[in-house]
């Protein structure tokens, strides 16, 4: 098997990366109280000097009541967390890598954490005013995130949290200008996150944005159900000012419409013409659900995944889990060492190595 197609350069505006490979977003809330540690940086450090292309961050979250869900989750914003950050990009820079901090904001989904009952925000019931100061605070922090010297940043706007609640119908019952019956009406409120976002950062910094069609509420929603209603969703996205999309799946492989082997990922590419990342399950036998049952732990082969990059389906490969369990991942599959691959273990999410 070569892996020759993860390890070729990646260029896109001021984005230059040693080769394909992306740390997915996980979160770990071990941020004290929304301040990133020492222990943080060296986390995020470890995978840089282990040759990890682009880190993503965990999901950090804007300046709004409900935020986060959990205390420990960290902030991106104010100024002791954006020094915690500053430490973080630092340590990445120092150990090679490139970085950047996906901002987030979880609406009305609620953990078992240790996070204060405070007020939820909910797509259907926040005031046009409420809507404008959080598009505003996101547009803060990314400026932040350019500020702090981040090389790139990705908007949250998957999985059933706030961005994403506004997507779908089910969440989304509004009847003003950020509702409405079909996705490309829905759709405003990320549309207009986004050109703040622009207007923020200038022309030349990469805004990433991460997508699902499934939930964490519901693994079989459908945003789109056809091509053409893709296209309605990731067009005035990308007419906003959206560079690269991350396509979040289950499962890479798994075809996103009937007629084609295309997953969501390739379809993006196909339609928006920008460059996107593929996820789901990358080095791994299961989906990440299943992780935490213990299922599917097992270690695959990145055969298909290297298929479909070589065919040009997308341009980036996020692995997640594989990548938390190991440091070393990215060196061993360059080097050809995959016996020495660790197997994901479930307890692994708690801890920072």
């Amino acid at each position: 098997m070569s892996t020759d197609a993860l390890f070729k350069p990646f260029k896109y505006k001021n984005l230059e990366l040693k080769n394909r490979i992306v740390m997915a977003p996980m979160t770990r809330a071990q941020s004290d109280n929304g301040v990133p540690t020492q222990q943080i940086a060296d986390y995020y450090a470890r995978r840089a000097e282990a040759e990890v292309g682009l880190i993503i961050s965990e999901g950090t979250v804007i300046d709004r009541p409900a935020s986060k869900n959990m205390q420990n989750i960290p902030d991106f914003y104010g100024t002791e967390a954006l020094n915690g950050w500053k430490n973080v990009i630092g340590a990445v820079h120092e150990n090679g890598g490139k970085m950047g901090p996906q901002i987030w904001h979880v609406g009305d989904t609620r953990s078992s954490g240790d996070y204060p009952q405070v007020p939820m925000e909910k797509a259907s019931t926040m005031t046009l005013e409420d809507i404008q100061d959080t598009i505003a605070r996101f547009a803060a922090s990314a400026k932040s995130a350019k500020d702090l010297g981040f090389d790139v940043l990705e908007i949250h706007g998957a999985h059933g949290y706030l961005i994403d609640q506004f997507f779908w119908e089910v969440t989304n019952t509004r009847t003003d200008e950020y509702g409405g019956k079909t996705l490309k009406e829905r759709s405003r409120f990320a549309v207009d996150i986004v050109k703040a976002i622009r207007a923020a950062v200038g022309e030349d910094f990469t805004i990433i944005i991460r997508l699902s069609q499934w939930k964490q509420q519901d693994y079989s929603a459908k945003l789109a159900q056809t091509p053409e209603e893709m296209e309605e969703w990731l067009l005035p996205l990308k007419d906003a000012g959206v560079d690269i999309f991350h396509c979040s799946q289950r499962r890479f492989w798994e075809a996103e419409f009937e007629g084609s082997d295309l997953n969501f990922a390739g379809w993006a590419k196909k339609i928006t013409g920008q460059p996107t990342i593929t996820v789901g399950s990358v080095g791994l036998e299961g989906d990440f659900m299943a992780a935490f049952a213990g299922q599917g732990t097992g270690k695959t082969d990145l055969s298909e995944l290297t298929r479909r990059l070589e065919r040009g389906d997308f341009d980036l490969v996020a692995v997640g889990r594989a990548l938390l369990q190991d440091p070393e991942w990215v060196k061993k599959i360059k080097e050809g060492k995959t016996e020495d691959l660790q197997d994901f273990k479930p307890e692994s999410m708690a801890v920072l190595y």
